[in-house]
């Protein structure tokens, strides 16, 4: 499947010259058009805002500041695009930590110029371009924590992630609310995660294949 229209672009990067030459780059190749740029998380939240680009291309260390924090900001102010992590981390740890927290993929900086067109395309097709390595691990890891569960606590969590409210959890499971606030600070507690939208990306994560296709890093 092709793009049938030039897709809008933010690149977010502390370095001039890394901006630089992604931006030649993916200017050169075509299938997207890199509208605006920005070197922290403060102006990052602006351009998104203001421009509502298809993708943002985040680097995951801004300075002082952390990709996933912009991240969480970004989903917090209502965008809805795709945001994938561009970044020289080859963590396992911080690729499923980033994928957890609702990135769209996890590239490395050492991508070959020719393979980022396309792992960029398959983030706005619904794709998650990272590594199979990286990608397993991910999986892997979201499957062993949502094992440490209860079989209440995974019925919460599922329609957590199906987007119920508490009410509407209580209701569906003929239990008291009160009962479902219990359950959902314990979760969150073996999930060691601070907000709902977290404790759900896990779920979906452990449940729910996602594709691996990419370069070889």
């Amino acid at each position: 499947m092709t793009q049938t229209h030039t897709a809008t672009l933010l690149l977010v990067d502390d370095h001039p010259l890394m901006r630089k030459g992604i931006k030649t780059w993916i200017t050169a190749a075509g299938p997207f058009e890199v509208v605006a740029e920005a070197d922290n998380g403060a102006e990052a939240l602006q351009q998104a805002a203001q421009i509502n680009p298809d993708l943002i291309l985040l680097d995951l260390n801004l300075g002082e500041e952390q990709g996933s924090e912009v991240l969480l900001a970004l989903r917090q102010q209502g965008y809805q695009g795709k945001v994938v992590i561009l970044t020289v981390s080859d963590s396992q740890e911080d690729a499923r930590r980033l994928l957890d927290l609702g990135a769209d993929g996890y590239l490395l900086k050492d991508i070959e110029p020719e393979s980022l067109i396309p792992a960029l395309q398959q983030a706005l097709l619904g794709e998650r371009p990272v590594s199979d390595k990286l990608l397993e691990s991910t999986r892997q890891g979201a499957a062993e924590q949502l094992a440490n569960l209860t079989y209440r606590e995974r019925q919460i969590l599922a329609l957590l992630a199906e987007g119920f409210s508490n009410k509407q959890i209580a209701d569906s499971l003929n239990i008291a609310e009160g009962t479902v606030k219990v359950h959902m600070k314990a979760l969150m507690r073996k999930l060691d995660v601070q907000s709902r939208l977290e404790a759900a990306l896990i779920y979906l994560n452990g449940k729910e294949p996602q594709s691996s296709k990419l370069q070889k890093n």
